[in-house]
């Protein structure tokens, strides 16, 4: 498969919903309980934060958008964590295994340096083990846990977070 990785556009907002939302639905794989709109995740893209990186990784051939990637500040309330970044990624489940995180990190970690990211978190449900194979290839450490953080369907859920010195 010949992969691209770009910065997300408004007109990407379907093809991101419809990656994210059946993740969300499955209540497996991450903490978020809604799915998300086209309007709504257009609306996120437009203002996503000017120092933040949002990337698709789009096949060649096919302009299919296979999976996303995130990078936002960690915080706005103190200039002290200027430096750390939350990455988020999901891939389409149909192409797990076919190197679209692999693309996606490639490119996402040498921008995130190239705009003054110098350490990034990224938090994943402890029973996701495709996702924290997937950081930890790629570099990251585990630094903790957070346990019983979410509470899904009436399950108390432990997170995981990871962290990658840039």
């Amino acid at each position: 498969m010949n992969l691209i990785t770009r910065t997300a556009l408004a007109s990407d907002a379907k093809s991101i919903t419809d990656i994210v939302n059946p993740i969300i639905e499955s209540g497996r794989y991450v903490i978020l309980d809604s799915t998300f709109s086209v309007p709504d995740q257009s609306f996120f893209i437009q203002y996503f934060p000017v120092n933040g990186v949002f990337l698709v990784a789009e096949d060649h051939d096919s302009k299919t958008v296979l999976g996303y990637q995130t990078v936002e500040p960690y915080a706005s309330y103190s200039r002290a964590l200027d430096h750390v970044g939350i990455i988020t990624t999901y891939v389409d489940e149909k192409h797990h295994r076919q190197s679209v995180a692999t693309s996606l990190f490639a490119s996402t970690l040498d921008i995130a340096r190239s705009r003054g990211f110098e350490k990034l978190v990224a938090q994943v449900r402890a029973d996701n083990e495709v996702a924290l194979h997937t950081y930890l290839k790629h570099g990251f450490e585990v630094s903790g846990r957070a346990k019983s953080h979410a509470k899904i369907n009436g399950k108390y859920i432990d997170e995981i977070t990871l962290e990658l010195f840039l």
